[in-house]
């Protein structure tokens, strides 16, 4: 199973030519952040996750960079950023949208009512605004939406890293205490002493 998910996960050279992360330099030959264990293993896997949820941009360097910073598998962290990729993505931002709407109790908005909460549809008699004025609608839409957007995300990312690496910690734990016990039923009774 290690050697499988290990032929999966990037190689040390892919992480460490890679254009965002190359700055980290001789960091990231550090032998831990290699190393599969349950701890580097789950917390690699939930930094990941948090980063590849949270923010929509850059999320491969930010987790790499927490991963070095708190000795997590690089690796994994790495991987699983693509959590969110073009076809989780709107999902997962609409429900992290929702979700932060409820928190904040706000009601929802439509199109028609975001574009006359920001004044980006022109009445009938206006021309169509261009260049700031456009941008200005567009960052006003940005903010109307913004907030409940960037506080379901945050709920999303949190739980979800959390949850992750309570689920591998777990998994990890049960799956040695079984090997364990297997190992333990298969090897030849030990003969009794005589007294």
């Amino acid at each position: 199973m290690k050697n499988k998910l290990k032929a999966w996960l990037p190689k040390p050279e892919t992480v460490q030519r890679n254009r965002w992360l190359r700055w980290m330099g001789p960091v990231l030959n550090h032998p831990r952040l290699w190393h599969f264990s349950r701890k580097g293993i789950a917390l690699g896997l939930a930094l990941g996750i948090f980063f590849g949820l949270l923010i929509p941009v850059a999320q491969i360097p930010f987790a790499a960079t927490a991963a070095v910073v708190l000795r997590a598998n690089v690796p994994m962290a790495v991987a699983s950023t693509l959590v969110t990729n073009p076809i989780t993505f709107g999902p997962v931002y609409y429900g992290a949208y929702r979700l932060g709407r409820a928190i904040l109790g706000e009601p929802p908005l439509s199109g028609p009512a975001i574009s006359a909460a920001t004044g980006a549809t022109p009445t009938p008699t206006e021309k169509a605004p261009g260049g700031p004025e456009r941008w200005r609608g567009w960052l006003a839409q940005l903010t109307t939406v913004g907030k409940p957007l960037m506080v379901g995300l945050a709920i999303v990312a949190t739980v979800s890293g959390l949850a992750m690496y309570a689920l591998v910690s777990i998994l990890w734990t049960l799956k040695t205490r079984w090997t364990r016990r297997k190992r333990l039923q298969t090897r030849p009774a030990k003969p009794p002493r005589e007294t």
